[in-house]
């Protein structure tokens, strides 16, 4: 095959030409099923969405408003995903892996959860004098360690695997190379959870989940170390939960 741009020799499974970086496609057409349109599409409603959470946070949040906002994200996430449907169910099939790889997967997120937490905890009071805790936006609510537990290691795993990695990955990799489709993934990823400090950790981990998802072809493992990653984050804040208010 020859790229029509450059005129390098390319082999025939490649979407991009590595000189020119040009589609190897003779056209793109931008209509309502190509990747791009899909792509373009997911990000501005995504944008919207977590722009007008934040803007909601802003003034307080209830149990109610919590509720709501994973309902939407759920619908946000499984609609763009029904798009790709076919693709998507396909990496939900566990994958063959051996018990070193099933190790890893346990012992990775571990050491995630506890080097992010740590590490941004002295950020946090080394740069703005404070310290950051998760569990303590739950507690006014009934039950507080079971909505903590449900949205912020539950449902997070769940959706957001299933539209970064899933959804979107898919809709990347049909127009750029897998390298590029993991580093735009995690980048979105690591911008959709709106604070600059995170970005350090979640852009990074999201580069992880990105390459164990082209690695196995499925979604599972991401989720179960995404799980994880979060149990061991909230676990933490709710260790530390009584060190905090005593701060008060």
């Amino acid at each position: 095959m020859i790229c029509q741009t450059c005129k390098t020799s390319l082999p025939a499974e490649v979407n991009f030409c590595p000189d020119c970086g040009m589609s190897t496609k003779e056209v793109i057409q931008i209509d309502g099923k190509s990747p791009l349109y899909l792509i373009i599409t997911f990000y501005i409603v995504d944008l919207i969405f977590l722009t007008t959470i934040y803007f909601v946070y802003q003034n307080g949040s209830s149990l109610t408003t919590e509720i709501v906002i994973e309902i939407i994200a759920a619908f946000i996430a499984i609609g763009f995903a029904s798009v790709d449907a076919k693709a998507i169910i396909k990496l939900y099939r566990f994958p063959k892996i051996n018990v070193l790889a099933v190790l890893a997967m346990i012992i990775i997120p571990l050491i995630t959860g506890v080097t992010v937490y740590y590490g941004i905890e002295i950020l946090n009071t080394t740069i703005f004098d404070e310290s950051s805790n998760t569990y303590l936006g739950y507690v006014m609510y009934p039950n507080p360690i079971f909505w903590a537990i449900f949205f912020t290691t539950i449902t997070p795993p769940i959706f957001e695997e299933l539209v970064y990695r899933g959804f979107l990955f898919n809709q990347l990799q049909k127009i750029t190379s897998i390298r590029v489709t993991i580093i735009l993934t995690a980048f979105i990823f690591a911008l959709a959870h709106f604070s600059i400090i995170s970005l350090l950790w979640i852009f990074p981990f999201g580069l992880l989940l990105g390459y164990i998802r082209h690695k196995y072809k499925t979604l599972w493992l991401g989720m179960i170390i995404h799980f994880i990653h979060n149990l061991i984050v909230l676990s933490l804040d709710y260790y530390y939960y009584d060190n905090i208010l005593l701060d008060f």
